[in-house]
This record gives C-alpha cells, structure tokens and sequence, in this order.
C-alpha cells in the first residue's frame, strides 16, 4: 500500500478511535431539504414518491431521478434557501451527539446527496454560525450557462462524482476503511441516497419506517434502527465506554 495523503483522510487527524459518517436531510434534520423543495417548489410529492420507489427497486439510479428532482424547482436559489431555513428544523438529540462527540474526539463527516452550500446555510441555523465544525462532503450548486443564481431557473445541481448516485458515499468511506489499524466506523442514514453506504461501516443506523429500511431488509444488509438521535448517542457512548460490542449492538443486543 502507498503512503495515505493526510489531505483524503482529515477525520484521522486527531487520531480518533471512531468516526461517524452520517447523511444530512431526512437524518441530521427532521425533514428532507430536496424533498421539501420538490414537494412545495418543484413537481410535488406524487412524482417525487415515486421516483424515490423506482430507485429504491431498482429501476431507476439515483443520479437520475434527482436531478429530475432538482430541475424541476425553478425558484431562484435565494429563495429556496430562504424557504428552507424557515421549514427545516434539526433531529432531535443532534445537538447532544454534536455536543458529545466533540468532548470524546469522534469526528463527525457528513455524506450527503444534497447541495453543499444549502447543507452549510442550514447547519449554521440549526447550530449557530461559527458554533460548528463538520466535514461536509456532498454535491453542489451552480448557475446555468449564461444565467445567475438568483434567477428563475437559474441553478442547477452540480454532482460530486460521475456514479450512477450522483455521490457515491462508500469511495470516501472506503479511504478510510482500507486503512490498517483503522478506527471504528459509524453510518446514519435514511433514504435512497444512502444505498452506496450501507454496507460500509461497522454499524449502519437506519431510520425507521424509512426507505433505507425497506431496502436494507431486502438486501438482507445488518442496520439498528432510530427514530430519533438520542437513542444513536445512547449506543455509541456505551460502545465507547465498553459498555457493549459493535456486534451486540448489529444483534440488538443493547
């Protein structure tokens, strides 16, 4: 194996025993950006329902059902992020997670299908401009050609990768699960978006009554449910503490 960039793994960086990778909209937060941008600015919920079914079953890749997603919301983008700050509250129990892992070096990496800059308005919000420091890796926001951001129409999501997920999560995670002696790994996730990590981590939250469930029992993929962070920083501090196993908690055994 070559010499590991510091600069690809910067949640190594204070040396951690765990990391946790988590998505953002519909995780962190308590409803989904895209999906309440789609649903109230964009084609509408019936369409979006479906397009989330088709990719969850197969027929459809995330990359383009999305951005059908997204090119349906014409509203300049200041608005939409105006909308948005209005509308998106934070998960409950984050802000102790937060709070906790900061205390205990667990760095937290955010993997996102969404838009960079919407993820950072919406933290700054939800958390206090300044008051947080997380790694955010996701898609991004661009102006059309010959358009401005502020214009009707005038934006358009720019992909993190060429995948067939438009950001395929599990090419970060795995910079650091093919490391040796690697700390041990956390994913939380939700939805459709999710499906490149599933299978990634030590220990894989999903949220109940979600699409990622769906998914993760058809796939026969192991996952601990949560509806809610507090239950997530529950079995993590007493992972931490040694008080049970990653496999008991993959078993339900906590």
């Amino acid at each position: 194996m070559g010499s590991i960039n510091p600069s690809d793994t910067p949640a190594l960086a204070t040396n951690p025993r765990f990391i946790f990778f988590t998505d953002f909209d519909g995780t962190v937060t308590t409803a989904d950006s895209n999906d309440y941008m789609t649903d109230n600015l964009g084609y509408g919920r019936e369409r979006r329902v479906q397009g989330n079914k088709d990719v969850l079953f197969g027929g459809v890749h995330f990359r383009d059902s999305f951005q059908e997603m997204m090119d349906s919301i014409k509203t300049p983008y200041p608005e939409c992020v105006a909308t948005l700050l209005k509308n998106i509250k934070l998960d409950p129990g984050f802000k102790e997670f937060y709070a906790w892992s900061r205390e205990n070096n667990v760095p937290i990496v955010i993997l996102s299908g969404g838009m960079q800059p919407i993820i950072r308005a919406l933290l700054d919000n939800l958390l206090g401009e300044g008051q947080w420091d997380i790694q955010i890796v996701s898609n991004d926001v661009r102006a059309r050609d010959g358009k401005t951001l502020d214009q009707e129409g005038g934006w358009r999501i720019e992909f993190h990768d060429d995948s067939i997920h438009g950001h395929d999560k599990s090419i970060e995670i795995r910079k650091y699960s093919s490391l040796p002696n690697r700390p041990t790994m956390f994913y939380a996730g939700d939805g459709v978006s999710d499906l490149s990590a599933a299978k990634e981590t030590d220990l894989l939250f999903a949220k109940a009554d979600k699409d990622l469930v769906t998914w993760c029992e058809n796939e026969k993929v192991p996952f601990v449910t949560f509806r809610d962070w507090t239950s997530i920083t529950q079995t993590v501090k007493d992972i931490a503490e040694g008080k049970i196993t990653v496999q008991d908690a993959a078993r339900g055994r906590i």
